[in-house]
């Protein structure tokens, strides 16, 4: 969770280093004003809105660092955009380390590429039996939020 007076002491900290005051700030961030002035205040939290367009217009600003006060400002060229290490060699650490741009629309194996969760969810589906409980309760979710119960 973000604490809001160590969040106003790094926002006042990008103020100072920028040279700018809090309206100045707010209208090259594009949010009101007053968005500003409240969460100078204490009296509001940031919205994550509010967080992304500091990170959208100011680049050097680290996202951790805003909002919890790990890494630097401003952050370093070489810092990585993560402090996430993946110990699980089942899954890539990006999007694209196990896929090349050939193998993007081609058939795919299910049997050979099955992650372990999905190893998981298909063993937990084959260990339910039905027959040897009785059923509870059925509950029908529709579009709209409601839903219907039915108690056999």
């Amino acid at each position: 969770m973000v604490n809001i007076d160590d969040f106003v002491k790094r926002l006042e900290i990008i103020l100072d280093y920028y040279g700018l005051n809090a309206s100045s700030f707010a209208d090259k961030i594009g949010v009101q004003r007053s968005s500003m002035s409240h969460l100078l205040s204490g009296r509001n939290k940031p919205s994550l809105d509010f967080v992304m367009k500091i990170l959208d217009v100011f680049p050097e600003v680290d996202l951790y660092w805003i909002l919890i006060g790990k890494g630097n400002f401003p952050k370093s060229e070489n810092e990585t955009v993560s402090n996430f290490q993946n110990t699980n060699p089942d899954f890539p650490t990006s999007p694209n380390e196990n896929y090349s741009r050939e193998d993007l629309f081609s058939p795919v194996n299910d049997n050979e590429n099955k992650s372990p969760v999905k190893n998981f969810i298909e063993t937990k589906k084959s260990n339910l039996s039905f027959e040897e409980d009785e059923i509870e309760k059925i509950v029908i979710f529709y579009k709209n939020g409601t839903f219907k119960a039915y108690i056999p």
